[in-house]
């Protein structure tokens, strides 16, 4: 790996690297230049010391030369000129400690160190910026390469995996858990949302149960893990499946010093205080054996307790119920207990257990078994033989390893069920796609003594290694075969031999299962069996020398020996089979199901034995472990070959957990464990160095002559590589790249620094030239300019000095004037002050004495009284002390005489041994059932508890949304409020100004002192008015924001209560019916029957609408060819039609307040009741509804008989003589008043009718009252399902019976017009008879007047649909024409408005509206990312606003309106509230037009502000990462410019000024737009090393400046926009300011206070140099920024908030438009609306 070659003459100022015991390499600069043949180096170390290096004639190998510094900090180690292990080494400890960078790419490998410490890098933020990029393009992070993995498996349909390893304490299992957090984040969706909570809610189980605390790791994972995520076509996550491998059973029962036992064990014994744990009998951690072994109960910083509300969360999530839960924990606590079970020594061969051991009684009886079978199987042991079966003692260590085998036997056996059943609630719902295998596997691992879990480990590693290699050697070939570049066979390292001598023939693993099945088999024969058989034959093997029980393997990362010790009895993993026996019979179903597996495989194995018949005592030989692990790392190695593997790496870098702290000895050897190295080598034994043609010219053209640059990028490099590297070995053309040998991108960087040095000196030459020049030309005007100056400066000054004079003489006069009259004053009030104090004084002496002689009092009446009570107190403890002398006197003389009695019965008892034993064992079997009733009383108080909750929760989600419902009027009051306190503050403004004005000048003082004065008066008032104008503001935009965020989520609850709803609809029409009519009917109907019932009333309701459709057409075309009938019948009988509908519609309102107070009692189901408030408020309502309804009919009477006798007065006046006529008239007028009293009648019977039906609506509703408190009380006995679903049931029931009652209402009211309208054609017959046959009629000539329009649209009922469609639905904005009216939609809505508000219909107003609102929002949500319907619609909303107010009436928008104007103003609905629905309305389509236009920005932000150069120039080009060169070919797409944003925004700016949005509203979304490039340019700059540095801040600057000339050329210099872009134009400052010195950080602290602290730490952390010319940031530096930051008041965040929104404010635009001036345009089909 190491290539130490030095090419001829190595100059003297070049650098190397030395071998060091302590830091493993150290940096040397040589002192004298290096020829070949020199046997000596004259180094210079860096600590100023002086080091001759002697050569190694033998070898040749020369130290290593150390990188450039331009390539110091690289995102990929694989970029490095030169490839060895000082320079990987230096290259993570820079990125590490000095850029606090814990990711970093080597080659395909993503190498992790684990800091210590908690970094703001994992935010839903980092997530999505991460989400959709290539990797690469970012700097290196865990989510790159899930994004890598997730985008491969999306693209190439093939499933892929994530191999995670290090050792113990490198952060592996949180690795793994920011995958799968990824996964989850990414692939949300809103149809299976749950999904991937339930993949994450597994992390916490898996580490509760298989993590424990070790001396390198507080959360170290005892077991791995193989986690496989499935994705639908979709690429959304449907499931996941687990498999884990070499759990360590021996930490149940025993743990190292500072070690802790898995963490579940400690959760429990936490958490032993709580109710359902109180039968377990649990206590402290401290109290078991297995849990306090280690002698560390505690983790610093852990609580055990809360880990175990967040385990039973998740253990609920992914579906295991309160009894498996408890049968989970009841399994736990046995084990606690039976950790506790003390075994006593009889003899060497014996051991016994006592009977009254309280812990093996709580461990049998929460396992369900026998405490004599468990405690005499414990010391036994069954023997079997050929011919009998004896039972066998054991001794005190045999049954105490037999305890512990059977403990971690059943801790196996349930963790095994953990992990199914997690794996049977995350089983994929639909047929997988692909997945995403995540390992979570054990590092290679070396320890003091190391055993057969180290084995196994390590034996794992060794095959993920060999994989490993291969793979990269696979990737790296293929690589040159694509180019098309001539290579040879790579070596590298390949461990195949030391995996076959532990998994071949004769093999370790081999010999060991081997001796497993000897009779006598040990550890000791095992270990000569392999000293015979591979030492000699194995060149991996070997045996230490002062040892005979352990042996050595050599494996690809280090050697380890391994100790004999114990390794047959942890491969046989053998439990003793009467223990076994002794569980099966237990009652605990868990218990008995855990061991049904063993049986299964027990039997199976058994019946093959006997099939075989091979003895009389055949065994039964199960699987040993390492058989088991290498099958199941078998199927695991063939699962990762057929799938992409992508790697990370996690390195541990210190023991002692420091924060950012690498020792540089324990990195190497996890970087030569894990791989790392190795990959290293692979890319240097090749060409390590790729470059694009492009980026090649783009690097090093300053090397390239300007008459050698042709057309072709690729001969022009060939040209220039040809004359710059002599060996041609050197380099390799490819065809799209460029390959380097290791070396030499440094030496063509010495090359182009060497150019860009004389380059420099060059520019310097002649700038100092024209420097001094222009110097000298300035010097000489200047002198010229001095001497005039200064001439006339004197002059000034003879002329100030007699003013001066003059003026002094003044102020001295007004100054001793003011001296004595002030010292005057101050005589006197310090006078007054004096006698004020003293007079004081006195007052307050006499009142502390007063004050003083009456708390005395109170405090003697006190002690007196605690006097009393002390005596009372010890008098009354004197008595009660002598009475139970007494009463213990008489207890005992009553004990003795019962123990007399007990004496004489004993020979009773005796003779009854038979009756006591049946008492006995009714008694046993009494206190059962009382255990059992006392088991099920607690599971029935923890229901009791669990739905008390449930229904206390959603009593308060209610209230909750019943208070922020009933908080929205209020924030609008406040805000108004706020509007008229700016108001006024504004005004108080003016007017201060205004009379400081006039007095300044009426009065005229002198200019000096008073004046100075009333300035800073004034100046002081001003300041004061704008900082509380300044404060009111800002409190007006947090209400704004507030208000609006609310709005955002109560419309985001409807879009998702819609959408829920729709679907709901389409899924289950025919279910809903079903319950509908079953909960109406309350019997059951059969399916068929209810669907033909359906069908038949849809017929029915359409054939009746047909033939009142026919009726309508009939009764019309009558009315066409009938006469004029007369007038004044007419006009009767319209005012009976118009009388009553307001009395249908005022029923119908006291109908609506009966039901308000129904619903406003104590509860919304409780009936009312006779004397109650809503009852009374009924029989009120009533009786005000007959006074009312009897003055009215008196009034109609009175009215209709006086216009009755008016008109036909008016229309038989000249008929009337004497010949009888009159009283033909008065005949008619009786005939009138007949009629009017029938109608008169009619009304009457009508309102009782109307009345009864009220009261019987007021029955139904008791009735239903009823019936849903008694629904209420059956569903909080069910559980939470079945709750929801009862609700949802009953709702939907209620829902039906209300249609149903509508649609009833509805036919009856169809019914009454059809009478009415039989009625009015009656009617109009008759008064067409009884007109006067002659009637004179005179011929005028009439003239017909100009119409003149009311601004007002007439439309029929019901037309309102159909408007909708026409105008909003089917319309699109390029529809209209261009020189049409502006705002037509708005304006043509609300001139409809005006006509339902003309008419004074209610219904009408209100269906439009509603109906106006419905559409707008459906097409919002239909066509959402169509900018131009968004923008339409938003100005459009805007200006129907601005018209509901202008025409409103209120005087603070009718003033700005026309006297026309104003008479179109609305007469008989005040429609306020609508303005509210509309404003928020008119929010809603603005935050969609904000996420429309983000989304097409979002692809163009990035490689517009951030990638492109915009300025072509050395200082602004930078080496691309070799990740971004690691493709083929090359990525040509078209380049986003900042240009290209411009032009976009211009598009968003001409639509909405197309539209003729409001001004305000489009300078706002201007400024969010602007705010948003900020954000996503930002967060990538924070995200991406490759960005910092001064030539990319100067690039970035001079975007933003033309960004700003885009407003300027808007004129929206004023909007905000520009405050927005502050962010990124600081942070580009930044990357170009100086970074040196304490006045440097000042000048930053000051320059940047737009950013957060964490923000300039990162940016100052990522600074690169580009060129050799530019320093890095000293880590220093940094600090001193950090002290200086500490006491910012700000958020502490990483990120912008892109997704952040400003408060929306809506300013009222008035309109000068007309409304009878508009016309409606043909091509918008509205011919069914007339002008009016």
């Amino acid at each position: 790996m190491n290539q130490h070659v030095y090419f001829g003459l190595v100059p003297q100022s070049a650098r190397v690297w030395l071998p060091d015991p302590e830091e493993v390499w150290r940096s040397a600069e040589l002192t004298r230049a290096f020829t070949p043949g020199d046997q000596v180096l004259s180094l210079r170390l860096e600590d100023g010391s002086v080091l001759e290096h002697r050569i190694d004639l033998k070898s040749n190998r020369l130290p290593p030369l150390r990188n450039p510094n331009l390539l110091v900090g690289e995102n990929d180690l694989t970029a490095l000129s030169y490839l060895h292990e000082p320079a990987v080494l230096h290259n993570l400890k820079v990125r590490f400690t000095d850029s606090k960078l814990i990711y970093t790419y080597c080659g395909i490998v993503l190498v992790a160190i684990n800091p210590y410490s908690s970094l703001p890098i994992y935010e839903a933020d980092i997530i999505h910026a991460y989400s959709g990029q290539t990797l690469g393009d970012m700097d290196p992070h865990i989510f790159a390469v899930a994004e890598e993995a997730y985008k491969n498996m999306a693209r190439d349909e093939r499933n892929q995996s994530v191999i995670v390893s290090g050792e113990s304490g490198a952060g592996k299992t949180v690795s793994a858990k920011y995958v799968m957090r990824y996964f989850a984040t990414v692939s949300r969706s809103s149809v299976q949302a749950n999904v991937e909570d339930k993949v994450l809610a597994s992390n916490p189980i898996m580490e509760a149960i298989g993590n424990a605390k070790t001396t390198r790791n507080d959360n170290s994972s005892r077991f791995g893990k193989y986690i496989e995520i499935g994705f639908d076509k979709k690429n959304r996550i449907i499931g996941a499946m687990m498999k884990t491998y070499l759990l360590e059973k021996s930490r149940v029962v025993f743990q190292p010093l500072g070690e802790r036992n898995y963490h579940i064990l400690y959760q429990l014994c936490a958490s032993s205080h709580l109710p359902e744990f109180k039968d377990f009998k649990l206590s402290c951690a401290d109290d078991y054996l297995c849990t306090n072994q280690g002698q560390c109960l505690a983790i610093e910083g852990v609580d055990d307790a809360a880990d175990m509300t967040e385990t039973r969360r998740a253990l609920t999530l992914l579906g295991f119920s309160d009894s498996d839960q408890m049968s989970l924990f009841r399994i736990l606590a046995a084990i606690l207990h039976f950790s506790n079970v003390e075994v006593k020594a009889q003899s060497a061969d014996s051991s016994s257990i006592t009977p009254d051991q309280h812990h093996l009684a709580m461990f049998c009886e929460l396992m369900g078994v026998a405490y004599q079978d468990m405690a005499y199987w414990l010391c036994h042991r069954k023997l079997r033989t050929a011919t009998e079966t004896f039972v066998k003692t054991l001794s005190k260590v045999s049954a105490v390893n037999g305890r512990d085998a059977l403990a971690k036997h059943i801790y196996a056996k349930l963790f095994g069920w953990i992990v199914d059943s997690i794996n049977r609630t995350l089983k994929f719902a639909a047929t997988r796609r692909c997945f995403i295998g995540i390992l979570d596997i054990y590092g290679f691992e070396t320890f003091d003594v190391n055993s057969f879990e180290q084995f196994c480990i390590n034996y794992a590693n060794e095959k993920l290694q060999q994989q490993f290699n291969l793979h990269v050697f696979k990737l790296e070939q293929e690589e040159y075969m694509k180019e098309e570049i001539p290579w040879s066979l790579i070596d590298f390292s390949d461990n195949e031999p030391c995996i076959r001598l532990i998994e071949a023939r004769m093999g370790v693993l081999d010999l060991l299962d081997e001796e497993c099945r000897m009779p006598k088999g040990s550890d000791d024969t095992w270990v000569q069996k392999l000293y015979t058989t591979l030492l000699k034959q194995n060149v991996h093997f070997d045996k230490p020398r002062l040892s005979n029980t352990a042996f050595i393997i050599h494996h690809f990362a280090d050697k380890v020996e391994y100790q004999c010790d114990g390794f047959l009895e942890k491969n046989k993993d053998t439990v003793n089979e009467e223990h076994i026996n002794v569980l099966k019979m237990s009652k605990f179903d868990l218990l008995v199901m855990l061991l049904e597996e063993q049986e299964t495989d027990t039997n199976s194995t058994s019946s093959t034995s006997k099939r075989c018949r091979q003895g009389p005592a055949s065994k039964v030989h199960k699987k040993t472990v390492g058989l088991q692990f290498r099958q199941s790392l078998t199927l695991l190695m063939d699962m990762l070959n057929a799938t992409t593997p992508h790697y990370v790496r996690c390195i541990k870098p210190n023991d002692q957990k420091a924060p950012f702290t690498l020792e540089p000895m324990r990195t190497v050897q996890q970087l030569r464990s894990c791989g790392v190295l190795e990959t290293i080598r692979i890319s240097a034994a090749g060409y390590p160095s790729r470059w694009t043609y492009q980026e090649f010219f783009k690097r090093y053209g300053v090397l390239v002559r300007q008459k050698d640059v042709q057309t072709n990028f690729n001969q022009t490099c060939k040209t220039a590589l040809e004359k710059l590297i002599e060996d041609r070995d050197k380099y390799q053309f490819g065809r799209t790249k460029i390959f380097f040998r290791a070396g030499q991108v440094a030496y063509l960087e010495d090359l182009r620094s060497e150019k860009l040095r004389l380059a420099c000196v060059s520019i310097q030459k002649t700038l100092r030239c024209w420097l001094a020049r222009k110097k000298y030309l300035r010097m000489r005007r200047s002198a010229v300019v001095l001497q005039k100056h200064v001439r006339a400066q004197q002059a000034c000054r003879f002329v100030r000095l007699l003013r001066w004079t003059n003026a002094a003489v003044v102020i001295q006069k007004n100054v001793r004037m003011w001296a004595g009259r002030r010292a005057y004053q101050r005589e006197r009030s310090a006078a007054v002050t004096i006698q004020g104090c003293f007079r004081s004084y006195k007052a307050r002496q006499s009142y502390y004495k007063l004050l003083y002689e009456q708390k005395t009092v109170v405090i003697q009446s006190w002690v007196r009284g605690w006097l009393a009570r002390k005596r009372h107190q010890r008098y009354l403890a004197a008595v009660v002390l002598l009475q139970s002398c007494v009463r213990r006197l008489g207890a005992r003389r009553e004990l003795k005489r019962l123990r007399a009695e007990a004496r004489s019965v004993e020979h009773f008892k005796k003779l009854n041994v038979g009756m006591e034993n049946k008492i006995m064992q009714l008694q046993r079997r009494i206190d059962q059932q009382q255990k059992e009733h006392r088991e099920a009383s607690v599971r029935q108080s923890a229901l009791e508890k669990t739905q008390a909750a449930e229904q206390k929760r959603l009593r308060g989600a209610e209230l909750d949304a019943l208070t922020k419902a009933h908080r929205i009027p209020s924030l609008l009051e406040q805000l108004a409020s706020l509007h008229r306190e700016l108001d006024a503050v504004g005004r108080e403004k003016e007017e201060q100004a205004r009379a400081h004005q006039e007095h300044t000048l009426k009065v005229r003082p002198h200019p000096t002192h008073t004046h100075y004065n009333c300035f800073v008066f004034v100046v002081a008032e001003s300041q004061a008015a704008l900082e509380t104008n300044r404060q009111l503001e800002k409190e007006l935009l947090e209400e704004r924001a507030h208000y609006q965020s609310l709005l955002s989520e109560h419309l985001q609850l409807e879009e998702r209560h819609g959408d829920l709803q729709d679907k709901m609809n389409r899924s289950s029409d025919v279910t809903l019916c079903c319950c509908v009519l079953q909960d109406v009917t309350r019997a059951a109907v059969d399916m068929p029957v209810l669907l033909k019932l359906q069908r038949k009333v849809k017929e029915l309701e359409e054939e009746k609408r047909s033939l009142f459709g026919q009726l309508n057409r009939r009764e019309e075309a009558e009315q066409e060819k009938s006469k004029t009938v007369n007038r004044a019948e007419l006009d009767t009988e319209a005012l009976k039609r118009q009388e009553l509908e307001s009395e249908n519609k005022r029923l119908k309102q006291d109908l609506g307040s009966l039901r308000k107070s129904l619903t406003d009692d104590s509860g919304p189901l409780a009936p009312p009741k006779p004397g109650s408030m809503p009852y009374n408020v009924l029989l009120e309502q009533l009786d005000c509804s007959n006074e009312e309804l009897e003055m009215r009919k008196e009034e109609v009477l009175l009215l209709r008989s006086h216009m009755v006798r008016q008109t036909a007065f008016k229309h038989k006046l000249h008929t009337l003589n004497e010949d009888g006529e009159l009283w033909l008239a008065y005949e008619g007028l009786k005939e009138t008043n007949r009629v009017l009293e029938g109608l008169l009648q009619d009304q009457g019977r009508a309102h009782q009718q109307e009345v009864q039906e009220v009261r019987r609506e007021l029955l139904g509703v008791k009735e239903e009252s009823g019936r849903q408190q008694q629904l209420l009380a059956q569903s909080l006995l069910l559980p939470k399902e079945a709750q929801v679903e009862a609700c949802l049931q009953h709702e939907i029931t209620r829902l039906a019976n209300e249609n149903l009652d509508l649609m009833e209402r509805q036919e009856g009211q169809d019914k009454t017009v059809r009478v009415l309208k039989q009625q009015l054609k009656s009617y109009a017959e008759r008064l067409e008879e009884q007109s006067t046959v002659s009637q004179i009629g005179i011929p005028v000539n009439i003239t017909r007047k100009e119409k003149v329009f009311q601004g007002m649209l007439e439309y029929k009922e019901g037309d309102e649909s159909m408007l909708l469609k026409n105008l909003v639905v089917d319309l699109t904005p390029r529809s209209v024409a261009v020189s049409s009216l502006p705002w037509l939609p708005a304006y043509i809505i609300f001139m409809c408005i005006r006509y339902a508000d003309h008419i004074n219909d209610e219904e009408r107003v209100s269906t439009l509206l509603n109906s106006t609102i419905i559409s707008i929002k459906g097409v919002i949500k239909r066509r959402g990312k169509d900018f131009e319907t968004v923008s339409f619609w938003l100005a459009n909303a805007g200006r129907f606003l601005h018209c509901l107010r202008q025409y409103s009436g209120d005087e603070d928008f009718t003033k700005h309106n026309t006297p026309r104007q104003n008479e179109h103003c609305l007469t008989n609905f005040e429609l306020s509230g609508y303005q509210q629905v509309f404003g928020d309305l008119v929010i809603q389509i603005y935050q969609q037009l904000i996420k429309c236009t983000q989304d097409q920005l979002l692809p163009l932000i990035v490689a517009g502000m951030l990638e492109h150069e915009t300025a072509q120039g050395v200082l602004g080009s930078m080496p691309a990462s070799q990740r971004k060169r690691g493709a083929s070919v090359a990525e040509e797409a078209d380049a986003v410019t900042v240009e290209t944003i411009l032009q976009q925004l211009s598009l968003f700016h001409g639509a909405m000024r197309q539209h003729d949005m409001d001004q305000e509203l489009v300078r706002q979304a201007v400024r969010q737009l602007f705010h948003f490039i900020c954000a996503v340019t930002l967060n990538h700059l924070l995200l991406r090393k490759d960005m910092c540095s001064w030539g990319k801040g100067l690039q970035i600057r001079y975007k933003a400046w033309q960004l700003e000339e885009w407003l300027m050329e808007k004129e929206l210099s004023d909007c905000g926009a520009k405050e927005a872009l502050e962010p990124l134009v600081q942070a580009a400052q930044l990357l170009q300011i100086n970074k040196k010195t304490p006045a440097d950080a000042q000048a930053i602290c000051a320059m940047c206070s737009a950013l957060t602290a964490p923000q300039i730490v990162k940016v100052l952390n990522l600074y690169t140099p580009v060129i050799e010319f530019e320093e890095r940031v000293s880590p220093t530096f940094i600090a001193t920024i950090q002290d200086l930051l500490r006491d910012r008041s700000e958020p502490t965040t990483l990120m912008m908030d892109v997704k952040s929104v400003f408060p929306i404010s809506i300013p009222f635009v008035p309109s000068l438009v007309v409304m009878d001036a508009i016309q409606i345009p043909a091509s918008l089909h509205l011919g069914f609306l007339t002008r009016v």
